[in-house]
Protein backbone atom coordinates (compact mmCIF):
# COMPACT_ATOMS: atom_id res chain seq x y z
CA UNK A 1 0.00 0.00 0.00
CA UNK A 2 1.25 3.48 -0.85
CA UNK A 3 2.41 5.64 2.03
CA UNK A 4 0.08 8.34 3.26
CA UNK A 5 1.16 11.78 2.04
CA UNK A 6 -0.52 15.16 2.19
CA UNK A 7 -1.49 14.80 -1.48
CA UNK A 8 -2.97 11.33 -1.05
CA UNK A 9 -4.83 12.39 2.08
CA UNK A 10 -6.37 15.47 0.44
CA UNK A 11 -7.27 13.56 -2.73
CA UNK A 12 -9.06 10.97 -0.58
CA UNK A 13 -10.95 13.58 1.41
CA UNK A 14 -11.95 15.61 -1.67
CA UNK A 15 -13.42 12.52 -3.34
CA UNK A 16 -16.81 13.55 -1.94
CA UNK A 17 -16.97 16.49 -4.36
CA UNK A 18 -17.48 14.66 -7.69
CA UNK A 19 -19.68 12.15 -5.86
CA UNK A 20 -21.98 14.93 -4.67
CA UNK A 21 -22.19 16.42 -8.17
CA UNK A 22 -23.11 13.08 -9.75
CA UNK A 23 -25.60 12.12 -7.05
CA UNK A 24 -27.36 15.48 -7.18
CA UNK A 25 -27.76 15.04 -10.92
CA UNK A 26 -29.16 11.55 -10.33
CA UNK A 27 -31.71 12.83 -7.81
CA UNK A 28 -32.72 15.61 -10.20
CA UNK A 29 -32.93 13.14 -13.13
CA UNK A 30 -30.62 15.29 -15.26
CA UNK A 31 -29.32 12.35 -17.29
CA UNK A 32 -32.78 11.09 -18.24
CA UNK A 33 -33.97 14.50 -19.37
CA UNK A 34 -30.85 15.35 -21.37
CA UNK A 35 -30.75 11.81 -22.73
CA UNK A 36 -34.04 12.50 -24.49
CA UNK A 37 -32.86 15.72 -26.09
CA UNK A 38 -30.06 18.27 -25.66
CA UNK A 39 -30.95 21.45 -23.78
CA UNK A 40 -29.54 24.78 -22.75
CA UNK A 41 -28.98 25.47 -19.09
CA UNK A 42 -31.98 27.81 -19.08
CA UNK A 43 -34.26 25.21 -20.65
CA UNK A 44 -33.13 22.49 -18.27
CA UNK A 45 -33.57 24.74 -15.25
CA UNK A 46 -37.15 25.35 -16.39
CA UNK A 47 -37.72 21.61 -16.84
CA UNK A 48 -36.37 20.96 -13.34
CA UNK A 49 -38.15 23.95 -11.81
CA UNK A 50 -34.68 24.89 -10.54
CA UNK A 51 -32.52 27.98 -10.19
CA UNK A 52 -30.74 28.88 -13.45
CA UNK A 53 -27.39 29.87 -11.89
CA UNK A 54 -27.29 26.72 -9.78
CA UNK A 55 -28.28 24.53 -12.73
CA UNK A 56 -25.54 26.03 -14.89
CA UNK A 57 -22.87 25.41 -12.26
CA UNK A 58 -24.01 21.80 -11.82
CA UNK A 59 -24.06 21.16 -15.58
CA UNK A 60 -20.60 22.64 -16.06
CA UNK A 61 -19.24 20.45 -13.27
CA UNK A 62 -20.79 17.39 -14.93
CA UNK A 63 -19.22 18.40 -18.24
CA UNK A 64 -15.86 18.82 -16.48
CA UNK A 65 -16.25 15.27 -15.17
CA UNK A 66 -16.98 14.19 -18.78
CA UNK A 67 -20.46 12.95 -17.89
CA UNK A 68 -22.05 15.59 -20.14
CA UNK A 69 -20.97 17.09 -23.44
CA UNK A 70 -21.19 20.87 -23.79
CA UNK A 71 -21.24 23.00 -26.94
CA UNK A 72 -22.63 26.36 -27.97
CA UNK A 73 -26.14 24.91 -28.20
CA UNK A 74 -26.13 23.55 -24.66
CA UNK A 75 -25.62 20.18 -23.00
CA UNK A 76 -26.13 16.59 -24.12
CA UNK A 77 -25.63 13.08 -22.76
CA UNK A 78 -23.54 10.60 -24.73
CA UNK A 79 -25.13 7.21 -25.50
CA UNK A 80 -22.56 5.56 -23.21
CA UNK A 81 -23.55 7.68 -20.21
CA UNK A 82 -27.27 7.50 -21.03
CA UNK A 83 -27.05 3.70 -21.02
CA UNK A 84 -25.87 3.84 -17.39
CA UNK A 85 -27.72 6.83 -15.99
CA UNK A 86 -30.94 7.42 -17.89
CA UNK A 87 -34.14 6.01 -16.42
CA UNK A 88 -35.11 5.12 -20.00
CA UNK A 89 -32.28 2.59 -20.30
CA UNK A 90 -32.81 -1.09 -19.37
CA UNK A 91 -29.14 -1.12 -18.25
CA UNK A 92 -29.51 1.91 -15.97
CA UNK A 93 -27.84 1.97 -12.55
CA UNK A 94 -29.69 5.16 -11.63
CA UNK A 95 -31.48 3.52 -8.69
CA UNK A 96 -28.13 2.50 -7.20
CA UNK A 97 -26.85 6.08 -7.42
CA UNK A 98 -29.97 7.42 -5.76
CA UNK A 99 -29.54 4.90 -2.95
CA UNK A 100 -25.93 6.09 -2.54
CA UNK A 101 -27.21 9.67 -2.33
CA UNK A 102 -29.39 8.62 0.60
CA UNK A 103 -26.38 6.94 2.21
CA UNK A 104 -24.28 10.06 1.70
CA UNK A 105 -26.77 12.19 3.60
CA UNK A 106 -26.36 9.85 6.57
CA UNK A 107 -22.57 9.53 6.30
CA UNK A 108 -22.29 13.32 6.50
CA UNK A 109 -23.54 13.03 10.10
CA UNK A 110 -20.92 10.46 11.14
CA UNK A 111 -19.15 12.56 13.79
CA UNK A 112 -22.45 13.26 15.55
CA UNK A 113 -23.46 9.60 15.24
CA UNK A 114 -20.21 8.46 16.88
CA UNK A 115 -20.69 10.95 19.70
CA UNK A 116 -24.36 10.18 20.29
CA UNK A 117 -24.56 6.52 19.25
CA UNK A 118 -26.66 6.93 16.12
CA UNK A 119 -28.25 6.25 13.82
CA UNK A 120 -28.17 9.36 11.66
CA UNK A 121 -31.27 11.43 11.11
CA UNK A 122 -33.01 10.30 7.94
CA UNK A 123 -33.61 13.13 5.51
CA UNK A 124 -35.69 12.21 2.43
CA UNK A 125 -34.36 13.13 -0.98
CA UNK A 126 -36.08 15.77 -3.05
CA UNK A 127 -37.99 12.89 -4.66
CA UNK A 128 -39.68 11.86 -1.37
CA UNK A 129 -39.71 8.87 0.98
CA UNK A 130 -41.64 6.50 -1.30
CA UNK A 131 -39.20 7.14 -4.13
CA UNK A 132 -36.29 6.53 -1.76
CA UNK A 133 -37.69 3.11 -0.83
CA UNK A 134 -38.09 2.28 -4.52
CA UNK A 135 -34.49 3.40 -5.14
CA UNK A 136 -33.27 1.08 -2.37
CA UNK A 137 -35.11 -1.89 -3.86
CA UNK A 138 -33.86 -1.00 -7.33
CA UNK A 139 -30.31 -0.64 -6.05
CA UNK A 140 -30.41 -4.12 -4.57
CA UNK A 141 -31.32 -5.48 -8.00
CA UNK A 142 -28.54 -3.46 -9.68
CA UNK A 143 -25.98 -4.80 -7.20
CA UNK A 144 -27.22 -8.39 -7.11
CA UNK A 145 -28.75 -9.11 -10.52
CA UNK A 146 -25.56 -9.58 -12.53
CA UNK A 147 -23.84 -11.81 -9.97
CA UNK A 148 -26.83 -13.76 -8.61
CA UNK A 149 -26.42 -16.85 -10.85
CA UNK A 150 -22.73 -17.12 -9.92
CA UNK A 151 -23.45 -16.78 -6.19
CA UNK A 152 -26.18 -19.43 -6.34
CA UNK A 153 -23.79 -21.75 -8.18
CA UNK A 154 -21.25 -21.36 -5.33
CA UNK A 155 -23.72 -23.01 -2.97
CA UNK A 156 -22.95 -26.27 -4.73
CA UNK A 157 -25.43 -28.78 -6.17
CA UNK A 158 -28.86 -27.45 -5.25
CA UNK A 159 -31.93 -29.53 -4.46
CA UNK A 160 -34.95 -27.94 -2.85
CA UNK A 161 -38.69 -28.31 -3.11
CA UNK A 162 -39.61 -25.01 -1.51
CA UNK A 163 -37.39 -21.95 -1.09
CA UNK A 164 -38.10 -19.27 1.51
CA UNK A 165 -36.56 -15.99 0.32
CA UNK A 166 -36.59 -13.76 3.42
CA UNK A 167 -36.64 -10.05 2.62
CA UNK A 168 -36.69 -11.03 -1.03
CA UNK A 169 -37.20 -7.46 -2.31
CA UNK A 170 -37.99 -7.41 -6.03
CA UNK A 171 -37.28 -11.10 -6.54
CA UNK A 172 -33.71 -11.03 -7.86
CA UNK A 173 -32.58 -14.03 -5.80
CA UNK A 174 -35.83 -15.96 -6.13
CA UNK A 175 -35.41 -15.73 -9.91
CA UNK A 176 -31.83 -17.02 -9.74
CA UNK A 177 -32.76 -19.95 -7.49
CA UNK A 178 -35.81 -21.01 -9.52
CA UNK A 179 -33.80 -20.90 -12.74
CA UNK A 180 -31.12 -23.06 -11.09
CA UNK A 181 -33.71 -25.60 -9.85
CA UNK A 182 -36.49 -25.85 -12.47
CA UNK A 183 -38.63 -28.14 -10.30
CA UNK A 184 -38.57 -25.93 -7.21
CA UNK A 185 -41.07 -23.43 -5.89
CA UNK A 186 -40.55 -20.39 -3.69
CA UNK A 187 -42.10 -18.15 -1.07
CA UNK A 188 -40.95 -14.54 -1.17
CA UNK A 189 -41.49 -12.83 2.17
CA UNK A 190 -41.14 -9.05 2.47
CA UNK A 191 -42.98 -5.90 3.50
CA UNK A 192 -46.40 -5.20 1.95
CA UNK A 193 -45.10 -2.19 0.03
CA UNK A 194 -42.33 -4.30 -1.52
CA UNK A 195 -44.14 -7.41 -2.74
CA UNK A 196 -45.89 -5.60 -5.66
CA UNK A 197 -42.41 -4.80 -7.07
CA UNK A 198 -41.55 -8.49 -6.78
CA UNK A 199 -44.76 -9.50 -8.53
CA UNK A 200 -43.89 -7.23 -11.44
CA UNK A 201 -40.39 -8.66 -11.88
CA UNK A 202 -41.40 -12.28 -11.37
CA UNK A 203 -44.18 -11.90 -13.90
CA UNK A 204 -41.74 -10.45 -16.42
CA UNK A 205 -39.43 -13.42 -15.75
CA UNK A 206 -42.33 -15.87 -16.37
CA UNK A 207 -41.87 -17.35 -12.89
CA UNK A 208 -44.81 -15.90 -10.97
CA UNK A 209 -46.73 -19.21 -11.14
CA UNK A 210 -43.97 -20.86 -9.05
CA UNK A 211 -43.88 -18.19 -6.33
CA UNK A 212 -46.11 -17.31 -3.40
CA UNK A 213 -45.79 -13.68 -2.34
CA UNK A 214 -46.33 -13.33 1.42
CA UNK A 215 -46.28 -9.84 2.99
CA UNK A 216 -44.85 -9.45 6.48
CA UNK A 217 -42.04 -8.13 8.67
CA UNK A 218 -39.24 -10.64 9.24
CA UNK A 219 -38.17 -8.81 12.39
CA UNK A 220 -41.50 -9.45 14.11
CA UNK A 221 -43.73 -11.90 12.23
CA UNK A 222 -43.60 -15.67 12.08
CA UNK A 223 -42.17 -16.86 8.78
CA UNK A 224 -44.12 -19.04 6.33
CA UNK A 225 -43.42 -22.71 7.05
CA UNK A 226 -42.70 -25.71 4.87
CA UNK A 227 -39.48 -24.59 3.16
CA UNK A 228 -36.49 -26.93 2.98
CA UNK A 229 -34.13 -24.08 2.01
CA UNK A 230 -34.15 -20.59 3.50
CA UNK A 231 -32.20 -17.76 1.86
CA UNK A 232 -31.15 -14.70 3.91
CA UNK A 233 -29.44 -12.24 1.58
CA UNK A 234 -27.93 -8.97 2.87
CA UNK A 235 -30.32 -8.90 5.83
CA UNK A 236 -28.26 -9.92 8.87
CA UNK A 237 -26.02 -6.84 8.72
CA UNK A 238 -29.05 -4.62 9.30
CA UNK A 239 -29.65 -6.24 12.71
CA UNK A 240 -27.94 -6.41 16.06
CA UNK A 241 -26.72 -9.83 17.13
CA UNK A 242 -29.71 -10.13 19.46
CA UNK A 243 -32.05 -9.42 16.56
CA UNK A 244 -30.23 -11.95 14.41
CA UNK A 245 -30.53 -14.67 17.05
CA UNK A 246 -34.27 -14.05 17.18
CA UNK A 247 -34.52 -14.07 13.38
CA UNK A 248 -32.43 -17.23 13.09
CA UNK A 249 -34.75 -18.89 15.62
CA UNK A 250 -37.81 -17.95 13.53
CA UNK A 251 -36.10 -19.35 10.43
CA UNK A 252 -35.25 -22.55 12.32
CA UNK A 253 -38.90 -22.93 13.29
CA UNK A 254 -40.11 -22.34 9.74
CA UNK A 255 -37.80 -24.88 8.06
CA UNK A 256 -38.66 -28.51 7.51
CA UNK A 257 -36.81 -31.08 9.66
CA UNK A 258 -34.08 -31.51 7.04
CA UNK A 259 -33.98 -27.81 6.17
CA UNK A 260 -30.95 -25.65 5.40
CA UNK A 261 -30.29 -21.95 5.84
CA UNK A 262 -27.95 -20.12 3.45
CA UNK A 263 -26.75 -16.60 4.26
CA UNK A 264 -25.19 -14.10 1.87
CA UNK A 265 -23.55 -11.12 3.57
CA UNK A 266 -20.36 -9.36 4.56
CA UNK A 267 -18.11 -11.59 6.68
CA UNK A 268 -15.21 -9.99 8.55
CA UNK A 269 -12.06 -11.69 9.81
CA UNK A 270 -11.38 -11.90 13.55
CA UNK A 271 -9.60 -8.51 13.54
CA UNK A 272 -12.75 -6.83 12.11
CA UNK A 273 -10.50 -4.81 9.76
CA UNK A 274 -10.53 -7.12 6.73
CA UNK A 275 -11.83 -7.10 4.16
CA UNK A 276 -11.63 -3.27 4.17
CA UNK A 277 -14.97 -2.97 2.35
CA UNK A 278 -16.58 -4.91 5.18
CA UNK A 279 -15.14 -2.61 7.84
CA UNK A 280 -16.41 0.43 5.92
CA UNK A 281 -19.79 -1.22 5.47
CA UNK A 282 -20.05 -1.45 9.26
CA UNK A 283 -19.92 2.36 9.25
CA UNK A 284 -22.82 2.35 6.79
CA UNK A 285 -24.79 0.28 9.29
CA UNK A 286 -23.73 2.58 12.13
CA UNK A 287 -25.22 5.64 10.43
CA UNK A 288 -28.18 3.80 8.94
CA UNK A 289 -29.50 1.39 11.57
CA UNK A 290 -30.16 1.10 15.29
CA UNK A 291 -27.95 -1.93 15.84
CA UNK A 292 -26.61 -3.21 12.52
CA UNK A 293 -22.98 -4.12 11.88
CA UNK A 294 -20.63 -6.28 9.85
CA UNK A 295 -20.02 -9.62 11.59
CA UNK A 296 -17.30 -12.26 11.74
CA UNK A 297 -17.87 -15.89 10.83
CA UNK A 298 -17.38 -16.81 14.47
CA UNK A 299 -20.20 -14.45 15.47
CA UNK A 300 -22.50 -15.93 12.82
CA UNK A 301 -21.57 -19.46 13.93
CA UNK A 302 -22.31 -18.74 17.59
CA UNK A 303 -25.59 -16.99 16.88
CA UNK A 304 -26.77 -19.73 14.53
CA UNK A 305 -25.88 -22.38 17.09
CA UNK A 306 -27.82 -20.48 19.75
CA UNK A 307 -30.85 -20.60 17.42
CA UNK A 308 -30.52 -24.37 17.00
CA UNK A 309 -28.50 -24.73 13.81
CA UNK A 310 -25.59 -27.13 13.32
CA UNK A 311 -22.83 -27.79 10.78
CA UNK A 312 -22.28 -24.06 10.25
CA UNK A 313 -19.70 -23.52 7.50
CA UNK A 314 -18.20 -20.64 5.56
CA UNK A 315 -18.65 -21.74 1.97
CA UNK A 316 -17.16 -18.71 0.27
CA UNK A 317 -15.22 -15.67 1.48
CA UNK A 318 -15.77 -12.50 -0.55
CA UNK A 319 -14.19 -9.07 -0.39
CA UNK A 320 -17.64 -7.51 -0.28
CA UNK A 321 -21.24 -8.61 0.23
CA UNK A 322 -21.10 -12.05 -1.41
CA UNK A 323 -19.64 -14.25 1.33
CA UNK A 324 -21.72 -17.39 1.87
CA UNK A 325 -22.53 -19.26 5.10
CA UNK A 326 -24.56 -22.44 5.27
CA UNK A 327 -26.13 -24.11 8.31
CA UNK A 328 -28.28 -27.20 8.83
CA UNK A 329 -31.36 -27.36 11.03
CA UNK A 330 -30.52 -29.51 14.04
Amino acid sequence: MDAWTETRLMDTVRAFQPACVILAAADLDVFTILGRRPMSDVALAAALDANVRATTILLDALAALELLEKDDAGYRVSPEVARLLSADSPSSVLAALRHQANCLRRWGQLARVVRDGGPAERTPSIRGEAADVEAFIGAMDVFSGPIAPTVVERLGPLRFQRLLDIGGASGTWTIAFLRAVPGGTAVLFDLPEVTPLAKERLTAANLIDRVALVPGDYDHDDLPGGADLAWLSAIAHQNSREQNRALFARIHAALTADGTLAIRDVVLDRSRTKPPAGALFAVNMLVGTEGGNSYTFEEYRDDLATAGFADVELLYQDEGMHSLIRARKA
